[in-house]
């Protein structure tokens, strides 16, 4: 568990460890062997799934050829990924964590402060609709998407806005309508996962999308 403070911190959320936290201050074996430091009871968790282990470039998560894969920020991993403050993966779909930075000062009890249905919080990259996590988590894309919709909700947003946003400015170039249409749709698919009564992106024909989150 918690045994050197200033090591990087693995958190626990949803899942059946949800609440427990590790420091990430050597090799950590994730998996249903009981030998493994972190020990995760459920079928689709293979005996030795994923690995954690520092480096001079930082904490490197690799999946260690599970059946049931290892999903980084909502993308299934291939090969390994140095882990980024607030960067969360998931264990098959069957426990997610979140990682930490040690200099973190975020608050890892609460959720964001703001009025509305949907909240978001660019530090852990998580949504809550309905004040009910979004799980699980969104892709990289999705969350991009919706991240500047959400700091510029009520507002319409520009279709080539949206690209940027999502997609970042070198590779923006290439990017189709058909990729944003496709993107807006499974970002919106998502999001009646959670609640099906509302519509949160809403298209303004000729102009852009605007994010409508009406309150809680």
């Amino acid at each position: 568990m918690l045994d050197h403070p200033d090591a990087p911190i693995l958190i626990a959320q949803t899942g059946p460890l949800k609440g427990d936290r590790w420091s990430v201050a050597g090799p950590l074996v994730m998996g249903r062997e009981p030998g493994c430091e972190i020990v995760i009871p459920d079928r689709q968790v293979s005996r030795y799934h994923a690995r954690l282990t520092p480096n001079t470039q930082g904490i490197v998560l690799e999946d260690l050829g599970s059946k049931n894969g290892t999903y980084y920020n909502g993308e299934l991993l291939t090969g390994s990924v140095v882990l980024q403050d607030g960067d969360t993966f998931r264990v098959a779909m069957a426990q997610e964590f979140m990682f930490v930075s040690s200099d973190a000062t975020m608050p890892l009890e609460s959720l964001p402060v703001r009025n509305g249905r949907l909240l978001l919080d660019d530090r852990s990259r998580q949504v809550w609709v309905n004040q009910r996590q979004l799980s699980p988590s969104l892709s990289a894309l999705q969350f991009h998407l919706l991240s500047i919709l959400y700091h510029r909700q009520g507002q319409v947003v520009t279709r080539a806005e949206l690209v940027n946003a999502a997609w970042g400015d070198d590779q923006s170039a290439g990017v189709s309508d058909q990729a944003l249409d496709a993107l807006i749709r499974r970002l919106r698919d998502r999001l009646a996962e959670m609640d099906n009564t509302h519509e949160f992106i809403v298209t303004v024909r000729g102009h852009g999308i605007r994010l409508d989150n009406p309150p809680t």
